[in-house]
């Protein structure tokens, strides 16, 4: 094959995967709360004790980019004794560089309807109940568009909090770089797995 023809089987792949990528995430209308705070299904115990956040650290896991997409995940390590259970999808707030919180929404998948597809194949299972003990770790998978749109900014958040359950503890969590959703701060979250 011919390096012109390589060149142009590579744009229009690109194209193909940008076009599906907007289309995934721009076309769903299964969404939550959009306000200062997340709501979303929450997670519950399942035969064991709950899982509580001020058990937890979390880990930021840089992402990659896909055709105006960015995936990433976030680990959360249990330091205390004993285990715990969640099921369910994170609840989560982001903050800009003052602690200020920041308008976002989520978008819980898979949900029925949606198809969105994450990056890593156990982010698109369905909830399942997640055992977590002592230095066990569980993780979710989130994703947002990273495309302005016109001349709307799209917010840099620096910091992200994760709870387990609404009006819970939260799991401060850092990234490398700020996490820049566009489309009104529209995250995409998968369960815990």
């Amino acid at each position: 094959m011919s390096r012109g023809l390589k060149s142009l089987a590579i744009f229009v792949a690109f194209v193909a995967i940008y076009t599906l990528g907007r289309h995934m995430i721009g076309s769903s209308t299964t969404t939550t709360t959009s306000t200062t705070t997340t709501t979303s299904v929450t997670t519950s115990s399942l035969g064991g004790t709950a899982c509580q956040a001020k058990d937890f650290s979390g880990v930021y896991n840089e992402g990659e980019g896909a055709a105006g997409t960015i995936y990433a995940s976030v680990t959360l390590t249990k330091s205390s004794a004993g285990t715990c259970t969640l099921k369910g999808w994170p609840l989560i707030t982001l903050q800009d560089k003052l602690g200020g919180l920041m308008t976002s929404s989520t978008l819980d998948v898979p949900t029925s309807g949606n198809t969105f597809q994450f990056l890593t194949t156990q982010a698109n299972d369905p909830p399942a109940s997640v055992s977590v003990g002592q230095d066990g770790t569980v993780q979710f998978s989130l994703a947002y568009s990273d495309v302005q749109s016109g001349t709307t900014a799209c917010p840099d958040a620096v910091t992200v909090s994760v709870q387990f359950v609404a009006n819970g503890g939260a799991i401060d969590v850092t990234p490398t770089y700020p996490v820049a959703p566009c489309d009104g701060g529209r995250v995409v979250l998968s369960p815990f797995y």
